[in-house]
């Protein structure tokens, strides 16, 4: 999985080399705010995290209207969940910290306005959890989420005249946030917002 995820970093930074890379492509940093959360049958209740994304990009134009946006991001992301458990009411806080590898799909509707969509590879690079419950009070480190994920984003952005932009985008992910072997049978996937603001140069 780690030759893997190197392998797209130095697909989307290491190209930037040649001469021709630097004339036609785009790069960039972006960042902004996450509000997302996840979904499963065995949750009573839950609420979205608020959380944040920060990462480089890179546009690659294939036509006047139609460009493609590899990103490395990194992105915490979680819920805040109840569950029923051997009878107990649990009240815990998900935290997931991923680095995602979108590749997104962008076609200009308009000058500077975009719609985005495309797959993206996640690695999960840290878990926290924090549980209470009438038995239980414990904050700590696990290892019980997948350690990829692979899922989706849709929506779109606008870029002014100057390198600055603004985009919107639901994320969606696709497999089992948790190896169920380890942690659940019910199934825990992450979706949410990601707000941002970026520059390219």
């Amino acid at each position: 999985m780690k030759k893997t995820f190197l392998l797209l970093v130095m697909t989307i930074v290491g190209v930037s080399t040649s001469s021709q890379a630097q004339e036609y492509w785009n790069f960039g940093v972006k960042g902004g705010v996450n509000f997302t959360n996840m979904t499963s049958d065995g949750f009573e209740d839950n609420n979205s995290r608020t959380g944040f994304h920060l990462g480089v990009l890179a546009e690659i134009p294939v036509s006047d209207r139609f460009s493609v946006q590899p990103e490395v991001l990194y992105s915490t992301q979680g819920t805040e969940a109840t569950r029923i458990f051997a009878g107990d009411r649990i009240e815990g806080e998900y935290q997931l910290d991923y680095v995602q590898v979108p590749v997104i799909a962008k076609f200009y509707v308009i000058d500077g306005l975009a719609l985005e969509a495309g797959p993206s590879f996640n690695f999960l690079v840290e878990e926290e959890y924090d549980f209470e419950s009438n038995a239980l009070d414990l904050e700590a480190d696990s290892e019980f989420a997948s350690t990829f994920e692979f899922g989706g984003a849709l929506g779109a952005s606008y870029k002014f005249n100057n390198g600055f932009f603004v985009n919107g985008r639901y994320v969606l992910g696709f497999t089992d946030a948790f190896d169920s072997n380890n942690f659940d049978d019910d199934a825990i996937k992450n979706n949410g917002f990601q707000l941002g603001v970026g520059f390219q140069f």
